[in-house]
């Protein structure tokens, strides 16, 4: 088979890695650029073609599972930065908004307590929690009490 032929690798291979040599080009990756870093990243993640004959790794290869913890890395490092940057452009927009809102604020609006079921999930974990504990201590002290010892 020529170098370079993608014959071996799966159609699910071959869509991963349109899908990175399309986000390289989005980056201003040249297109040749693009393609090698996105075959280099699926042989990565997926050790190499997937379609095989009888003697090939490619079962075994199917049966690995992919390292994806680097590509999950990069995606929630990319996330956080554009996070980031939508915080910052909504906190300006708010900045030019704030006269307006004083206004609203002071045409007599009730404020509304925030006491939803948030409130009342913490409440409830507060009191299981408690429970929790005053159950361990009864189970351990009539344990203690079977084996005829008492700790203090």
């Amino acid at each position: 088979m020529a170098r370079g032929s993608k014959d071996k690798y799966s159609a699910k291979q071959k869509r991963m890695a349109e899908h990175i040599e399309k986000g390289y080009e989005d980056k201003g990756t040249s297109e040749k650029t693009a393609e090698a870093r996105a075959w280099a990243t699926v042989n990565k993640l997926t050790g190499g073609g997937m379609k095989g004959g009888s003697g090939s790794k490619a079962k075994v290869a199917r049966r690995r599972p992919t390292a994806r913890k680097n590509a999950r890395k990069a995606g929630r490092i990319g996330g956080k930065r554009r996070a980031a940057t939508a915080k910052k452009s909504a906190t300006s927009s708010r900045k030019r908004a704030a006269p307006a809102r004083a206004k609203r604020a002071t045409t007599g609006r009730k404020a509304t307590s925030r006491t939803g079921t948030a409130g009342k999930r913490s409440t409830a974990r507060k009191s299981s929690t408690t429970r929790r504990g005053a159950a361990r201590k009864s189970t351990a002290s009539r344990s203690r009490a079977k084996r005829g010892g008492s700790r203090k």
